[in-house]
């Protein structure tokens, strides 16, 4: 594996922080696999490349999903023999338990017998699987139990008062949710109700796929307001400097992208004047 030259700052690894009140203490820099991992055989071995190189500098969350094509089977076979310093986060996307159920004995199959965060995809779904999630935790083979939220009814799935409904039935450990300069709806039920309840939070779309690097504000702005190197970097850390977020999964294949994530992990949260500064070049 052909890997960059690493920039001093890259060589550390994220800050960790505890999922929640009494979840783990992990690295703030995971990775997704969204539209990265979906690879035909051929191009496997750059899901291998990037596993090995993300858990040599320090990342151990990994978040994928059955509904991201062959994602879940692609990281698998990318983390081999070193599924057990990895922690695991996947999805169920069913309305029903029993596809549920399926899915669950899928990633069992593909994970070593254990998913450490096994998540309802879109809030869907989420009173019929309660139960058995439950259970699977009880036993140890869901280490926690979680629920993603994008937008209400995105894919079909709930909304953000379906969101909180479930997050008050104290059941669900984690909820993974958008946030970046320009999707801040969360900021104001979601994430409270997460502090007040001790629950973690991960969040998607740091980057709004990609959308904030490429479009207005110019992405110098961007760099220049937070003052950072690139707009990535600034992203990543207006992100990770709400103290309520644990975890950050920004997707990627590209080994120099990997390693700026983990240097944006690394650094110290920006200022509430930088974080303005930002968030006002959005508006």
């Amino acid at each position: 594996m052909l890997v960059p030259e690493i920039p001093a700052k890259a060589s550390q690894t994220p800050a960790a922080r505890r999922l929640g009140r009494t979840g783990p203490h992990l690295p703030c820099v995971g990775l997704g696999t969204w539209r990265r991992f979906d690879l035909p055989a051929g191009r496997e071995h750059l899901a291998r490349e990037i596993v090995a190189l993300a858990l040599a500098h320090g990342v151990r969350v990994f978040d994928t999903a059955p509904v991201y094509g062959r994602s879940e089977e692609v990281l698998a076979r990318a983390l081999g023999a070193a599924r057990q310093q990895a922690f695991v986060a996947t999805k169920i996307w069913a309305d029903g338990p029993a596809r549920g159920r399926r899915q669950f004995e899928n990633q069992l199959r593909l994970f070593d017998g254990r998913v450490d965060l096994l998540q309802l995809h879109h809030v869907i779904g989420w009173r019929n699987h309660t139960d058995w999630l439950q259970q699977e935790r009880e036993r140890g083979r869901i280490g926690r139990i979680g629920l993603t939220y994008w937008r209400d009814h995105a894919f079909g799935g709930g909304t953000a008062a379906d969101l909180e409904q479930a997050m008050r039935t104290g059941v669900y450990d984690t909820v993974q949710i958008p946030l970046n300069p320009r999707e801040r709806a969360v900021e104001q039920r979601i994430l409270p109700l997460a502090r007040e309840l001790g629950i973690g939070v991960l969040v998607m779309r740091p980057f709004a796929e990609g959308g904030l690097l490429n479009r207005t504000p110019d992405p110098r702005r961007l760099a220049a307001a937070a003052g950072c190197t690139d707009a990535s970097e600034a992203l990543l850390r207006w992100g990770l400097s709400d103290e309520r977020v644990h975890v950050t999964l920004p997707a990627t294949l590209d080994p120099a992208h990997l390693l700026a994530n983990v240097a944006a992990g690394a650094a110290p949260p920006l200022t509430a004047d930088q974080r303005t500064a930002l968030a006002e070049l959005f508006v």
